[in-house]
């Protein structure tokens, strides 16, 4: 079968992955999926296992990631797993921190080591950081601390000797608040007008995956949304 494209979503059983792989296979794009549980739709899963150490869940999706692409080479990788926990220093602050960490900042260094080794010249890679963490997150610092952290790597893969093929895009997105059925639950009473829509973000991965209108490399967008319309920022 002939693909339009080959791409890896980080974190496809998430709301926004989740949407994303729909998305990229209504496109006729090949996907694999990484989470920690299987998406049905990809084509293809790699199960991250939480049990292993970091290095371990490296070496082993990228076992996996280059079984499987038997030389190929991937077109995007969308890097959205992440998550949300509250805290300053006083309350949960190492736990929390932890665990922002992990979801965060691992996987983000995970997907830029496949780029490293997979991704094509001329490729991109996605990154998810926060409109928050552009500043102090006193009520949630173990986020502001990851998300920080991601802008950082976002900056320093766009730059020479990163490590990422010739040409290779690198960019983060920065949300405030995205549009999924767990925020309308938690927060029923918000102006959903100015949250964020899966779609919108899916249709702009298929874009840069198909060599539309891509960012410079080491941008963080911010993604604002106002009466259901959103903008993307550079910073």
């Amino acid at each position: 079968m002939t693909y339009a494209g080959r791409v890896i979503i980080y974190g496809g059983r998430g709301a926004l992955g989740a949407k994303c792989i729909s998305h990229f296979k209504a496109n006729n794009f090949w996907v694999a999926s990484i989470d920690l549980s299987e998406n049905t739709e990809a084509d293809l899963n790699i199960l991250v296992k939480k049990e292993e150490s970091f290095q371990q869940q490296e070496s082993s999706i990228l076992s996996l990631v280059n079984s499987s692409l038997n030389g190929s080479k991937l077109d995007g990788i969308f890097c959205v797993a992440g998550g949300w926990a509250g805290g300053n220093a006083s309350s949960d602050l190492i736990k929390n921190t932890e665990l922002m960490w992990s979801q965060s900042v691992c996987s983000s260094l995970i997907a830029a080591s496949i780029a490293a080794h997979h991704l094509k010249e001329n490729g991109i890679i996605q990154l998810t950081g926060a409109k928050a963490a552009l500043e102090g997150t006193p009520g949630m610092i173990g986020y502001g601390l990851a998300k920080a952290a991601v802008h950082h790597l976002t900056k320093s893969l766009g730059q020479k000797d990163s490590g990422l093929p010739n040409n290779a895009v690198a960019v983060a997105i920065l949300p405030v608040t995205l549009d999924t059925p767990m925020n309308r639950k938690w927060m029923p009473k918000a102006d959903f007008s100015t949250w964020t829509p899966l779609e919108f973000i899916a249709d702009l991965f298929v874009r840069w995956a198909s060599g539309k209108d891509k960012p410079l490399t080491g941008s963080l967008l911010k993604l604002e949304t106002k009466n259901h319309q959103t903008d993307v920022t550079p910073i």
